[in-house]
């Protein structure tokens, strides 16, 4: 995990930034939520030599923050610490803190040294060490949609769009790809590529989405997908932090508001050889070789089993509507965005599949396992898919993906596939806290229920 000469980047750091007076030390949660420590500078190569110690119920913690006990990670086993190491190459500065102050993305070791299986990160790398030993690698990119909203309420305490920051207006409209909306929020989208060229995030497009401040930006493809999802994690950390220094706050909620569209994680995957070499294409063939349709086929075969990390909580299943661009079966096809599994047109060099079901609010790395793994399956059982969907997928195929976070979670129970291949500590660690959470958010009354419910039953 560490470097061999382990102190260097530490050391590198620390006499670039002088000015920096401590450093964030990083690790993400089940729900992707950045947890850690905040060290001084002075303690740095001993953080990076040595490591940190923080509690394995870390990744026991709901999203309020709560330990569930009930993953067996806490006072059960006497709530003890683990190492936590650096991830060589995330050692940068944080540009928007008021104060000089660098970040370090960390993961977590068991008591033996080994990875810690309830880590997300160590899961993808338990499925990406898999997947390499066929000798195919595979090229990712993301693209992350987020809402800015207002850091004011409204009467009710209601989230609200932003207010432009040339006009003062409160964003209304949809305007999908304007470019004078871009315009508007360009010292926003400035800071942010500024602050992710300070921590050499590869950054590809920002466009305007769907609904009022929603926005859409995109990292670009590279064949480290550890580190792939490591730059994802960093920059939903940076954007939210920009936002904050505008005026504004950032959400990666699956669906702030009922009427406008939801946020998605898109995934692009291709897969090369030894030399480079494009495995997804077939010359001009614009569906691709087999290989690609083995693996769109398990990634098709293991979505419903996947359900439960793309759409992680309550709210990610409000997205799940139709003709809001969000799939709702699992179906495939070329250049069409009603599926789940789109090939993009463009040459062979470029043949991937896009993954288009996630939300905004997935924890990136066991996305991307999950994805990994069922390629890896689709193309060990060298399964066929189904025949491509042409036209509105929506009106042709019915929803046969589950639709609430009940039959997500009863599915994720009932898994075979992802439970070995993500291990299964892990699989017990997450379906518990998942259904933990899911008891407190049934026992809570929402406003609607009172509205319709309080004086007219």
């Amino acid at each position: 995990m560490v470097d061999d000469m382990p102190d260097d980047e530490a050391t590198r750091f620390l006499a670039a930034h002088p000015d920096a007076t401590h450093i964030d030390l990083l690790i993400s949660d089940l729900n992707g939520v950045i947890r850690g420590k905040r060290i001084p500078r002075d303690n740095l190569q001993k953080a990076w030599q040595e490591g940190i110690h923080l509690p394995a119920s870390l990744f026991a913690l709901d999203i309020s923050g709560n330990t569930i006990e009930e993953t067996g990670l806490g006072l059960e086993t006497g709530d003890g610490d683990r190492r936590c190491v650096p991830v060589p190459g995330t050692l940068t500065l944080a540009p928007w803190q008021r104060t000089p102050t660098g970040q370090l993305l960390m993961t977590m070791l068991d008591t033996d040294g080994s990875p810690f299986e309830a880590d997300p990160r160590q899961v993808l790398n338990r499925v990406l060490t898999r997947f390499l030993a066929r000798g195919i690698r595979p090229v990712v990119a993301l693209e992350l949609e987020f809402y800015l909203i207002d850091l004011q309420r409204d009467e009710h305490g209601m989230p609200l769009p932003p207010c432009s920051p040339l006009t003062g207006e409160r964003a209304r409209q949809s305007q999908l790809y304007s470019i004078s909306e871009l315009d508007e929020y360009q010292a926003f989208l400035e800071d942010i590529a500024s602050a992710a060229r300070a921590q050499a995030l590869p950054l590809d497009t920002a466009l305007k989405e769907c609904a009022p401040g929603q926005f859409e930006i995109n990292l670009l493809h590279g064949d480290n997908a550890l580190r792939a999802c490591d730059d994802a994690v960093m920059l939903k950390r940076l954007i939210k932090g920009v936002a904050i220094n505008h005026g504004f706050e950032s959400t990666f909620m699956a669906k702030p508001w009922g009427e406008e569209a939801g946020s998605g994680t898109h995934v692009h995957i291709s897969l090369i050889d030894s030399v480079g070499n494009n495995l997804m294409a077939d010359g001009d063939a614009p569906l691709g070789s087999q290989l690609l349709h083995q693996a769109a086929a398990g990634m098709l075969e293991l979505m419903p089993e996947s359900m439960a990390i793309l759409a992680p909580n309550l709210n990610s299943y409000r997205r799940f509507q139709p003709e809001l661009y969000v799939p709702m079966a699992p179906t495939w096809g070329f250049d069409n965005r009603s599926v789940a599994v789109r090939i993009p047109a463009g040459p062979p060099a470029a043949k991937r599949l896009e993954h288009r079901v996630a939300g905004a609010d997935v924890n990136v790395y066991l996305l991307m396992a999950v994805l990994l793994a069922s390629i890896e399956y689709g193309i060990h059982h060298e399964l066929t898919p189904p025949a491509p969907i042409e036209g509105n997928a929506y009106t042709s195929v019915p929803p046969g993906l589950p639709d609430s976070w009940g039959k997500a979670l009863d599915t994720w129970a009932s898994s075979t596939v992802l439970r070995e291949a993500m291990g299964e500590q892990f699989h017990h660690v997450y379906l518990t806290n998942r259904e933990a959470e899911r008891a407190q958010a049934r026992q809570a009354v929402s406003a609607l229920e009172y509205e319709w419910y309080l004086r007219t039953v």
